[in-house]
């Protein structure tokens, strides 16, 4: 059966429908990973938009669902050159067309995702509609789409507790803006018991669970959306508790510092972008997933530094707080998927902790 994908400057890309029945209108993005596609569709910070993989061939290993970063996916649509329909894995459980069906979002195969990517690395992000007819939405209405609120969306609706296993070394509140499962496995496989709280928590209910530190998540979204958050942040840095943030928790810290953010053209998306740690000079290769960026200009060298340099664009990849025992980053030290160069920072936030 035939669908479209339709974006927002008319531009129209006819297919094959895959997954699930129906029709979506989504911020179209790509990512550039060759691997980890079930770590993507399950990842919260792609709520509301739908996700091009640049790769040509997706599903050749089929899916496994102790892999997932969530327990659903988020995405509101998924582009694909060729899905492969016969996977082979011993861990396979099932494939990606059926797992799509399942979770209820649409897709699209047999595109030319490679003059897709072209267009959206020239003109930008842009909105888009996957439908069974070019005419069935109209330009005005994938014009108007906005992603809105998406934290409060996809954040814990009450507070949880993951144990370690054996005695906790330390106890971390965790802030979640749309988590993904492998930050909170690299805190408790470092024997920190992590309590998971929604993103709204009041600064003052974080201080009566009395944590050996805070965490802050990744995300969706705009970060200048989140107003509440990060009031609550600009309250718990004069706590003196120690603090890492990922991502969405780097743009909100920088944000609680009086910092700027801005939307970048079309996002860092994939497991290859090279960083360069500003201390030593060595780079590392890093997972990313973000549309939004710390403006460089912005950080006050009076109370942060920077920490790494994106070396592509030179965007800003991470901050060292002078005024607070706390640091954040833009990229993900945990992977999934990704390479595993900086999971070494979950170990310095150990230590802040240990100090």
């Amino acid at each position: 059966m035939k669908r479209y994908l339709v974006l927002e400057n008319g531009k129209v890309f006819e297919g094959e429908a895959m997954g699930a029945e129906g029709s979506a209108i989504a911020e179209i993005v790509f990512t550039t990973s060759m691997t980890g596609y079930l770590e993507t569709m399950t990842d919260r910070s792609y709520k509301g938009q739908a996700v091009v993989q640049t790769f040509p061939l997706i599903g050749n290993y089929g899916i496994m669902p102790p892999d997932m970063e969530s327990d659903r996916s988020y995405i509101s649509g998924y582009i694909v050159r060729q899905e492969c329909d016969a996977p082979s894995n011993f861990r396979c459980e099932g494939k990606v067309e059926d797992f799509l069906t399942e979770q209820g979002i649409p897709g699209i195969k047999g595109i030319d995702t490679r003059s897709l990517v072209s267009m959206l690395r020239e003109h930008g992000t842009m909105n888009g509609a996957i439908a069974s007819s070019p005419d069935e939405i109209s330009l005005d209405e994938i014009k108007a789409y906005r992603i809105v609120n998406p934290v409060d969306e996809v954040t814990v609706k009450e507070e949880t507790i993951i144990e370690p296993e054996g005695e906790a070394k330390f106890t971390v509140a965790l802030f979640d803006y749309g988590v993904k499962e492998n930050i909170i496995r690299s805190l408790v496989n470092r024997g920190c018991k992590v309590i998971r709280l929604p993103s709204k928590t009041s600064a003052a209910r974080v201080m009566e669970l009395k944590p050996d530190g805070i965490f802050l998540s990744n995300g969706p979204g705009d970060p200048e959306d989140n107003v509440t958050e990060i009031e609550t942040l600009k309250e718990l840095s004069k706590s003196g508790i120690p603090m890492m943030g990922i991502c969405l928790g780097h743009q909100l810290l920088a944000l609680a510092h009086g910092f700027k953010t801005v939307k970048l053209k079309y996002g860092h998306r994939g497991a290859n972008h090279p960083v360069k740690d500003s201390r030593t000079g060595r780079i590392y290769i890093s997972s990313q997933n973000h549309g939004y960026a710390v403006v460089p200009e912005s950080i006050d060298e009076k109370i942060a530094t920077p920490l790494f340099t994106n070396c592509n664009d030179k965007t800003n990849e991470g901050i060292m707080y002078k005024d607070a025992p706390a640091f954040s980053v833009q990229f993900h030290p945990e992977a999934c998927g990704g390479p595993q160069d900086t999971g070494f920072l979950f170990d310095d936030f150990i230590k802040m902790m240990g100090k």
